[in-house]
Formats: C-alpha cells, structure tokens, sequence
C-alpha cells in the first residue's frame, strides 16, 4: 500500500529516454469510480524559474511501470505528455 504523500516524496523518471521529470505536485481522481487518472509533474521552470511555471506533464495512470522506493518509472512521449498547465 503507498500513501499519495509517500508517491509525492518519490522522483518521477521517464523510462524512454532516462530524463528526470521532477516529483508529483498533484494527482488527478475520478470520484465517481474511485480511480486516480493521473499524475501531475510541474514542467521545466521559464527563464531561471522566475516566471512560473506554464506547463506540465500529465501522465496517465497505465503509463506507470514501476514504483519503487525512491522512484517511479513511467513510459510517457514527453512531448505529447507536457502540456499547458490548467490552474
């Protein structure tokens, strides 16, 4: 059993390509049928991370590989999964 604040002291790795995506700031539940959706990742901070962030990544729950002690590995296309951050 993990804890969602134990998944959010976890680093998220993309298991593709090895590139560091940071740790999860928020999740996504469907409350209906009591499922997570997803994982949300902030994305890569603007110019030395003095504006904010404007993206970023939505990985989907079945992109989730492995979650292990210190990590959790996904298989996400980084392109398609970094989007225009909704709040």
């Amino acid at each position: 059993m993990v804890r969602i604040y134990d998944m959010k002291q976890k680093e998220v790795i993309n298991s593709n390509d090895g590139i560091r995506l940071g740790f999860i700031s928020d999740i996504e539940v469907d409350l209906q049928e009591g499922k997570l959706i997803k994982l949300i990742v902030p994305g890569p901070a603007k110019i030395f991370g003095m504006f904010g962030r404007g993206k970023e990544y939505q990985i989907p729950w079945d992109s989730i590989k492995k979650i292990g002690e210190d990590i959790i590995l996904v298989d996400i296309n980084v392109d398609k999964s970094l989007v225009e951050s909704e709040y």
